[in-house]
């Protein structure tokens, strides 16, 4: 028996077409959340408890307290970057609207 073919390309082939800022936003997406996975995971452990956070090479041993402040601080970053990537692809589109219309605000 013969399966039956799909009329949408594979997903190997979707992916192959994105261009540098869809794989840049894909991996923006994927960092915030792993941010948000970790934040998480550290809000599960209590707070008398050490974690080991890696910055560089090394591992350094922190509270929970401080270490959920530095992924937080890393997700709003993350999350300001996937933004202003965001901005920027639709900018085109406002100014030139802005240009035909002359609307201001």
């Amino acid at each position: 028996m013969a399966a039956a073919s799909s009329s949408s390309p594979p997903l190997s082939a979707s992916i192959s077409k994105l261009t540098p800022l869809d794989e840049q936003e894909l991996h923006l997406l994927k960092e915030v959340k792993g941010h948000e996975v970790a934040i998480s995971e550290l809000n599960s452990i209590s707070s008398s408890r050490a974690v080991y956070q890696k910055s560089g090479n090394i591992f350094f041993r922190k509270s929970v307290k401080s270490a959920i402040a530095v992924e937080q601080k890393q997700l709003d970053l993350a999350k300001a970057q996937l933004e202003k990537q965001n901005a920027a692809k639709f900018l085109p589109f406002d100014v030139t609207l802005q240009e035909q219309t002359g609307y201001d605000g």
